[in-house]
């Protein structure tokens, strides 16, 4: 069945990838009702009526399901539903958001080759480029992308890949993905992005010319702090490679249950995401103004060096805000430990309000010369700010942030 176009985002995240059905009724004719929330279907196996139904099945993938790790009924409403999101022909959905950067990374360096790399991203996606694909003979040179000068000249005969995160973890620096993707289409190299901070309710990388798309489900697509998922998007062919190679293969793929899980958040993605940004933007603007903050940086300000292009390419400016404190290393650590509101946890996009100092935490093993060249500095602290009422949560920042130097 073809994926209904809708015009509105809050209409897709209810409808898109869900048909009604009486096929799970079946065994009880007797009975009317169709189900309104798409069910789970939570086998790992299906069976046949005959032995042409199974042969076919094994030939063609959509005239059947085999096998929940080469797909599943619950996740494929999900993947249609990421797929109309995100605008991609295709979607794919694995067991973490790691399993869909390896997977569509393995799937575009099948052969080899070589990778351009933004040089401030997340810990787990640098350590895949920097550490994994290198014993795989591929190789990646890390740039500064704001400049796209710097990823132009970093291209070789060999490139593959140019990888992207735009807004980044946990500096937010954002790249022009229009121009980006228009050098790459010039030199025949896919660019795939990690769109996990922006979601597609604030920005859509496929319509701007970039190849395919990355999130963790972890994070704003479920919502909800109890999934651990990934998804990529793309065109069918490319997503058919991932699914017959690297996810299959490597297994790593999506519990039913996390499908389901992910289905009861989805829909109401762009009304929390609404909210996310609403409250982001009143966090920023008080930090910013509070004298023990060195510096915020927020997409949304107009102080964000990058505030034009966000302007230009977003659509709301995420919930994710980092700052840096002018008392270090001390007063990082005496933030987190104060605050009685927020969270002291790893992740973001959760209903809460998750606050993270990363030079004592998810930095910590990195040393610090290391650390702060790339702009993780002592004091740098990563807010993802959650649905409460924003006036409790400057509440806490402020009590918090109090007495702390200036």
């Amino acid at each position: 069945m073809e994926n209904k176009k809708y015009k509105g985002k809050s209409t897709e995240a209810i409808h898109a990838g869900e048909q009604k059905t009486e096929s799970i009724l079946d065994e009880f004719p007797e009975k009317t009702g169709i189900p309104l929330l798409p069910p789970i279907y939570q086998n790992s196996t299906f069976q046949f009526n005959n032995a042409e139904e199974c042969a076919s099945a094994f030939v063609d993938e959509d005239s059947g399901y085999v096998y929940t790790r080469w797909g599943n009924p619950t996740q494929e409403i999900l993947e249609k539903k990421i797929a109309a999101l995100e605008g991609g022909e295709a979607a794919l959905a694995t067991a973490s958001g790691m399993g869909a950067i390896s997977s569509a990374l393995l799937t575009a360096l099948s052969d080899g080759g070589h990778v351009v790399a933004m040089e401030t991203l997340y810990s787990a996606s640098f350590n895949i480029l920097n550490d994994e694909l290198p014993r795989m003979g591929v190789e990646t040179t890390f740039v500064d992308a704001t400049n796209l000068t710097n990823i132009e000249n970093a291209i070789r005969p060999e490139t593959k890949v140019i990888y992207l995160e735009s807004p980044t973890n946990p500096l937010l620096k954002l790249v022009d993905l229009k121009a980006c993707a228009e050098i790459a289409k010039k030199h025949n190299i896919t660019t795939i992005i990690d769109n996990t901070f922006a979601t597609p309710c604030s920005q859509q990388p496929i319509s701007l010319g970039i190849d395919v798309v990355l999130h963790s489900i972890t994070k704003y697509l479920s919502g909800n702090g109890a999934v651990v998922a990934g998804a990529i998007v793309g065109d069918k062919d490319f997503i058919v490679r991932v699914k017959q190679g690297s996810l299959r293969n490597f297994g790593a793929v999506i519990s039913p249950f996390n499908a389901w899980l992910t289905l009861l958040g989805i829909p109401t993605l762009p009304l929390r995401f609404s909210r996310h940004c609403e409250n982001a933007m009143k966090i920023a603007t008080f930090l910013e103004t509070h004298p023990s903050v060195e510096w915020v940086r927020y997409p949304g300000l107009e102080s964000h060096p990058q505030h034009e292009l966000a302007k230009r390419q977003m659509n709301g400016f995420g919930g994710m805000i980092t700052s840096s404190l002018k008392g270090g290393l001390s007063a990082g650590e005496t933030l987190v430990n104060k605050l009685q509101l927020c969270s002291l946890a790893v992740s973001l996009g959760d209903v809460r309000t998750l606050v993270c100092h990363p030079a004592s935490t998810t930095h910590s093993h990195v040393p610090t010369e290391v650390r702060q060249k790339t702009g993780v500095t002592d004091g740098l602290v990563r807010f993802s700010i959650g649905l409460e009422d924003v006036e409790d949560i400057i509440a806490d920042l402020d009590q918090g942030l109090e007495n702390l130097p200036a």
